[in-house]
């Protein structure tokens, strides 16, 4: 699941926001996906659930692994810009343009990094309600 494109624009905080919404449509509808493709003990004989919940973390932990990737690399970038804004500030003390970019781009950081606190809530949330319905039919591996 990678941005649209392929690419992540860092730069526009709003479309930053916007992709990584995207992104987290799978775990949005977990519970939905859920419902609609492991049996309850009814239907249990229809469908394999052991496979389907397998397929599903599969595909939980390469969302979960892409957004993450995603994030990490715009605060990486943006971690670089303010990093360049701060030698610009060092060299200019004076000029309130680079000051005002510097604020403005450290306040990016700090908004990208709380990002990966949303995105553990997310993650969390979404482990829960997949363990709760597919405990019985997939253990997923350990991780280290």
């Amino acid at each position: 699941m990678a941005a649209p494109g392929g690419v992540l624009n860092c730069e526009d905080f709003s479309m930053f926001q916007e992709v990584i919404k995207g992104m987290r449509t799978i775990d949005d509808r977990i519970v939905h996906s859920l419902n609609t493709t492991v049996p309850t003990v009814s239907f249990s004989g229809k469908v394999d659930a052991t496979q389907t919940c397998k397929e599903l973390y599969e595909s939980l932990m390469e969302a979960h692994l892409s957004r993450d990737k995603a994030i990490k690399s715009c605060i990486t970038e943006t971690s670089a810009v303010v990093g360049q804004l701060r030698e610009k500030r060092a060299k200019d003390s004076d000029n309130l343009s680079i000051i005002k970019q510097l604020r403005k781009e450290q306040t990016k950081l700090k908004i990208m990094q709380s990002e990966l606190n949303v995105e553990e809530v997310v993650n969390d949330r979404s482990l829960k309600v997949f363990n709760e319905r597919c405990r019985i039919h997939y253990t997923p591996p350990k991780i280290k």
